[in-house]
């Protein structure tokens, strides 16, 4: 065997990993971890607290907190059944239905705002109608940043939601139906339980997707303080007048992130 074999074998052998795969790998780590280093060697840390106590700092931060966990709660309440249609049902059409549906997984997030715009806009589809009839306006308030989160962040638990409900063993299912379940029974006390690590799954997704909206926000929403000033807007608005406050924000948002997904993810994820 040549030096180069044992070599290889070696590195194999000892991480389980073969060593081809290990330089790009590294190279993905780096390339992945390195800006989040950067940020904590930038920075302020004898200013930090500060600038968190800044009252437009807590505003910025409240309203993201709320507007995602709204967006969140509304993608629980309308994609949870929507996956159930695209993964249980024999609706022709589910394959378009749910191309249709994850375009905003792909789509920027600035279209997705301008769309959002010329639908619910006082001149839009259903916000025009809706504005005649009610007097009811979306863009540029907070129930905006509410509707741009949920559009951008509620494919992340449709299509985590699916695949958990194809993944489900469903002679459970089957075996309520036999004694006598109801369809509605079924899903209620068999089917969500099974599935309820996806749910979660797909919601903690959708959280953070929601948490860091800035495109679809900005061009839906506007930037006002207290309204519609999410901590991603605050950052990026930070960032041309006081670099070392846009930092402090970023690590506020850093810390949010990771906090919340390992959280999650030592009680839920793992169990997926």
């Amino acid at each position: 065997m040549s030096q180069r074999g044992r070599v290889e074998r070696q590195v194999d052998g000892a991480t389980g990993v073969p060593a081809v795969l290990l330089v790009p790998a590294a190279l993905a780590v780096a390339f992945l971890v390195l800006p989040l280093v950067a940020l904590l060697i930038r920075a302020p840390w004898s200013t930090l607290g500060s600038l968190l106590a800044e009252p437009a700092v807590r505003q910025a931060l409240r309203l993201s907190l709320i507007s995602a966990s709204l967006a969140t709660l509304i993608s629980l309440v309308v994609g949870v059944p929507l996956a159930w249609v695209l993964a249980r049902s024999q609706l022709r059409g589910r394959t378009i239905l749910r191309a249709l549906v994850t375009v905003p997984l792909v789509l920027p997030p600035v279209v997705g705002g301008v769309a959002l715009f010329f639908a619910l806009g006082r001149r839009g589809v259903v916000g025009g109608p809706l504005y005649d009839a009610t007097g009811v306006s979306f863009p540029f308030t907070t129930s905006a940043v509410v509707l741009a989160e949920t559009f951008v962040a509620m494919p992340f638990l449709i299509i985590t939601v699916e695949g958990a409900l194809r993944a489900a063993d469903r002679r459970y299912e089957d075996a309520a139906a036999t004694l006598g379940a109801s369809r509605a029974t079924t899903f209620r006390r068999v089917t969500l339980p099974l599935v309820a690590p996806g749910i979660a799954a797909g919601a903690v997704l959708c959280w953070a997707r929601a948490l860091g909206e800035f495109g679809a926000t900005i061009t839906f929403a506007g930037n006002f303080p207290g309204t519609t000033r999410t901590m991603p807007l605050a950052v990026y608005l930070a960032l041309e007048s006081d670099p070392e406050a846009a930092i402090a924000l970023s690590l506020v948002m850093l810390a949010v992130s990771l906090f919340t997904l390992m959280f999650l993810r030592d009680r839920w994820l793992m169990r997926t």
